[in-house]
């Protein structure tokens, strides 16, 4: 079985966004919840997985990752609203 490669975005508790990548979601969860996650997410705490995106390689994950990080605040909420994110109550977007 080969290991999957995620790009996920997560709703932080202040109404903010982070986007990351893992090759185990339900365990990444766990840690950012866990507040031993990223910097940004323990001052944030519960987050909410809100989108995640599979991908074969890690470096296609991670170019997915970037390339949503790179977006403008308005073109990240047009990119999770067209996959069918309701993100209507974002506040700001961190990295």
């Amino acid at each position: 079985m080969g290991v999957n490669h995620h790009f996920y975005v997560v709703k932080c508790h202040d109404g903010s966004l982070y986007a990351g990548y893992t090759n185990d979601l339900k365990k990444r969860m766990s840690v950012h919840n866990a507040g031993k996650g990223a910097k940004y997410t323990r001052a944030r705490l519960p987050v909410t997985l809100i989108h995640s995106e599979l991908f074969d390689t890690k470096q296609e994950a991670m170019r997915a990752e970037y390339a949503f990080k790179q977006l403008p605040r308005m073109k990240k909420i047009d990119y999770l609203l067209k996959r069918g994110v309701a993100v209507e109550s974002t506040k700001k977007l961190c990295e």
